[in-house]
């Protein structure tokens, strides 16, 4: 008898889609290697991703200027395993049954980094916490 195990599958979110949950997206992605199932979106989607969140990632090797900023739809938020919410600006109800987590992420700019280097940290902090998420998911 084979078993047969389901894919995870991980939704995150942010307000506009251009930045944060653009780069948890592209983390897992890359770290994942299809062996989870990544949707991200945002509850006020931009126009556009952030440059910075696009550069940040190119540093790694991640390529994601083939993305665009989607919104949250209920057909997602019904297909996903994990709902994981980014910063504290987007608001999302996951159903009932689903792993929900907030990441209240760290912002340099309240310290007054701007720019790449705070691109760069907001990137590092969310690496670290889709390392993690990802080793919950596949045990790896």
């Amino acid at each position: 008898m084979t078993e047969t195990t389901k894919t995870p599958s991980v939704l995150f979110v942010c307000s506009k889609n251009g930045g944060k949950s653009q780069l948890a997206a592209g983390l897992l992605n890359e770290l994942a290697d299809g062996t989870v199932t990544v949707h991200s979106a945002g509850t006020k989607p931009g126009k556009s991703l952030n440059p910075q969140s696009v550069d940040a990632l190119a540093e790694l090797g991640i390529d994601i200027t083939g993305e665009q900023p989607k919104p949250v739809t209920d057909d997602v938020l019904a297909a996903v395993d994990v709902v994981i919410v980014l910063g504290n600006e987007a608001k999302v109800e996951a159903p009932e049954g689903k792993r929900y987590e907030v990441w209240d992420t760290d912002e340099p700019s309240e310290r007054g980094i701007e720019g790449m280097e705070r691109m760069r940290l907001v990137r590092d902090d969310i690496k670290a916490r889709v390392q993690k998420l990802y080793a919950e998911l596949t045990g790896n």
